[in-house]
């Protein structure tokens, strides 16, 4: 308030910080002098360096005593583009008061939806975006009494979804628009599936095509291709491996999938544009107990996050026909592994039976992940990111407790 003020000196008082916009009001300010202080050249001071560059105000010089890249710089000749004072959180959003073991966000007739496998509800429960209220609401339920996985497919302007379970087989339903519900289209050979745990869905030259993982002895991971009349199968993959993930992968232009099983290490198929099928085409290095393999792309490099429940768990780039080991990440319990991208950041989610949620953050320079945050699921299944309009959602599905919906936002250290 003192509005009159000329002349003030806060020399020699071991001042570290000073408030934000300290000196905007003091309008006749023609001298100031910190000299004598311990000042941390940190966001907390960024306003400084902001105000030293717009003020007519005579300042002799002061300087930096922190942090070490910092140190006995003078304050004047600091740029602003050297603060990093932009950095991110996932905080809560939503808590959806129900159990789930994977979830599918998808966009359908321009709405955003989201699928989760609920198998302690006995049903694959289908969420929408609502946009005013700014949460996932519920929106029709297909009934599945021991779902684990519920996939969307948008193709042809038509809406289906595979509910794999568990038990009783599995199916594919169709949404149809006359009577506003789902209709059950037809079943899933239960001889080739007899215990599904994955589904991936991807295109190929224009047609579209699901797999799913098999994970029992007996029966086949097998891809299914769709026609005029629904899905058929196209090719049995994997037999009697007990495969527990597959993950749809094009590098240098050539659709891939790795299979991911609990009997060897993940086996790659790639596709034969003559014979219309995958094949086989070797192994993800010799690492054993994979529970699944997730890929991320950093500039032009290809990687992949190699998920383990009993070693550690590691991220690998792909070199041809070589893995070179990136990072090893300790994973005790680790059910899941699940890079996921915001905006311009690349996150790994690290989720275990054990012990909290893992966010790492990756570090472009490094080429490998800097840890980041620690999240509360409990016994997480998968990780998704979920764009919805001015928002980034990141979903947590729990086998044990809530799933939670995180929102992602940008935090501005020097404010």
């Amino acid at each position: 308030g003192l509005k009159s003020l000329t002349h003030l000196s806060l020399a020699n008082n071991n001042l570290q910080t000073l408030p934000r916009d300290l000196f905007k009001p003091l309008d006749i300010l023609s001298d100031l002098d910190l000299r004598g202080n311990t000042l941390a050249c940190d966001c907390k001071i960024k306003w400084l360096v902001e105000w030293l560059e717009s003020t007519n105000t005579t300042v002799p010089a002061v300087f930096c005593s922190s942090p070490g890249q910092f140190e006995g710089q003078r304050i004047r000749d600091l740029a602003l583009g050297d603060f990093q004072c932009i950095t991110t959180d996932f905080v809560m959003h939503q808590v959806l008061p129900f159990q789930a073991v994977s979830a599918e966000p998808f966009t359908y007739a321009s709405d955003l939806y989201v699928a989760l496998a609920q198998p302690s509800a006995s049903s694959c429960s289908i969420l929408k975006w609502d946009y005013v209220e700014r949460k996932l609401r519920d929106f029709d339920r297909i009934p599945a009494h021991s779902a684990v996985h519920c996939k969307p497919i948008v193709a042809q302007e038509q809406l289906y979804v595979v509910v794999a379970q568990l038990f009783g087989g599995s199916y594919i339903y169709r949404w149809d628009t006359a009577v506003d519900k789902f209709i059950k289209i037809q079943d899933i050979d239960s001889q080739k599936i007899r215990k599904p745990n994955d589904i991936e869905a991807f295109q190929i030259e224009g047609d579209w095509y699901f797999v799913i993982a098999d994970s029992s002895k007996a029966g086949s991971t097998s891809l299914y291709r769709l026609n005029q009349n629904g899905f058929y199968s196209h090719q049995a993959l994997h037999a009697w491996h007990r495969d527990t993930d597959v993950e749809y992968v094009e590098n240098d232009g050539k659709p891939r999938l790795i299979i991911s099983s609990s009997s060897q290490a993940p086996v790659i198929y790639q596709w034969s544009r003559a014979q219309k099928q995958f094949v086989p085409q070797g192994e993800v290095g010799e690492v054993l107990d994979v529970q699944m393999v997730k890929h991320f792309r950093a500039k032009r490099e290809q990687f992949l996050c190699l998920s383990r429940y009993i070693g550690d768990s590691k991220v690998v780039r792909w070199e041809g026909q070589r893995f070179v080991e990136v990072q090893t990440l300790p994973s005790r319990g680790s059910m899941v592994l699940q890079p996921f991208a915001v905006g311009r950041r690349l996150y790994l989610a690290l989720g275990s039976d054990f012990s909290f949620t893992h966010v790492y953050l990756w570090e472009e320079e490094k080429q490998k992940f800097a840890k980041f945050q620690e999240l509360s699921v409990q016994a997480p299944r998968a990780f998704r990111a979920v764009p919805a309009a001015d928002v980034q959602l990141l979903l947590a599905p729990s086998f044990k407790a809530s799933t939670l919906v995180y929102r992602h936002v940008v935090v501005d250290l020097s404010l």
